[in-house]
């Protein structure tokens, strides 16, 4: 006896290899983002913003506050005693002239470069970082700007500060308004080119290294061993009354760089030997090149660097 045709059912798919029966598959619910897109000025603000930070410990651990906090107030400490020796002793004018400052300071301007460019770019390239910062929107361009000008405003930061503690301090004094003013803004042009050439070196030897205390030696070493070479070879031009040689080779160390500057532009006393700064307009204007010049050349290199970098 025939059996009748019973039309075919289809069953449940086969189940795959190791999958229980009762696996299924949930929707989450994921949205596609709607909120604002900020792009790379807020993220060059944000690495500008945490570099500074950075420098001075902000944000980090307690450790990391210690050397720069120290630094800072080591810069502040002789501006407030100047200020009280000047209003305690009713003196007509300040010790020590505001385009000096930070020439007779410039050991504890070279250890905050020294311990702060290695920090700024050092970890980045230890840890094989940077590439992510280069991932988008940020770009080479932008992580350079941003750490330069981060390290190049806290140089200001320390090396301003106690000018305008000498500053306020000589308004209380009643010493004379227009004559201590002229003396704080031709300081404060001073401090912003120290700032930027000391931040553009420091960030250039830096990034050469991604060892922090190689990079830390290495600073200090270019500082140190420039001015001391150039001071004594100046001491023995001033031996053999060689004035003239004594203002070119200022052009071969950063902190005589800026003297040899503000001598010649800013009408201030020269720290070079026999106080002999450039030895006419033709070197002054020379001085002033070369420190432009340096200060591109760093940023040059640092864009150089980081295009091979930002690869790897």
């Amino acid at each position: 006896m025939t059996q009748p045709d019973v039309a075919a059912v289809p069953g449940p798919p086969p189940a795959a290899p190791g999958a229980s029966p009762t696996d299924v598959i949930h929707n989450i619910g994921y949205r596609e983002y709607e909120g604002p897109r900020l792009g790379r000025a807020y993220a060059r603000k944000s690495l500008f913003s945490q570099s500074l930070r950075g420098a001075y410990g902000l944000g980090r651990s307690a450790k990391s506050k210690v050397l720069p906090m120290i630094l800072l107030g080591a810069m502040c400490a002789p501006a407030l005693i100047m200020v009280a020796v000047t209003v305690f002793t009713h003196m007509t004018h300040l010790p020590v002239a505001y385009t000096r400052y930070a020439v007779i300071l410039q050991a504890v301007i070279t250890l905050f470069v020294a311990s702060q460019a290695p920090q700024s770019v050092s970890r980045d390239l230890r840890f094989k970082t940077t590439p992510l910062y280069f991932s988008r929107p940020i770009e080479r361009i932008d992580y350079v700007a941003a750490k330069f000008a981060a390290l190049a405003t806290a140089l200001f930061l320390l090396t301003a500060l106690p000018l305008l503690i000498l500053y306020v301090g000589a308004l209380l004094a009643k010493l004379d308004f227009g004559d201590q003013t002229a003396g704080f803004a031709k300081g404060l042009v001073s401090v912003v080119l120290l700032s930027l050439l000391f931040a553009g070196i420091g960030l250039v030897i830096a990034a050469v290294t991604p060892r922090r205390g190689f990079g830390v030696a290495a600073i200090i070493a270019v500082f140190v061993i420039s001015y001391g070479a150039v001071s004594s070879v100046q001491g023995v031009a001033a031996s053999q009354e060689n004035y003239d040689v004594i203002g070119w080779l200022g052009l071969f160390s950063p902190i005589t760089l800026i003297d040899g500057f503000q001598t010649w532009f800013l009408g201030a006393q020269s720290a070079f030997p026999e106080a002999s700064g450039p030895p006419n307009a033709g070197a002054g204007l020379v001085y002033l090149l070369i420190l432009l010049g340096v200060v591109a050349a760093c940023f040059g290199l640092l864009m150089r660097r980081y295009r091979k970098v930002g690869l790897s």
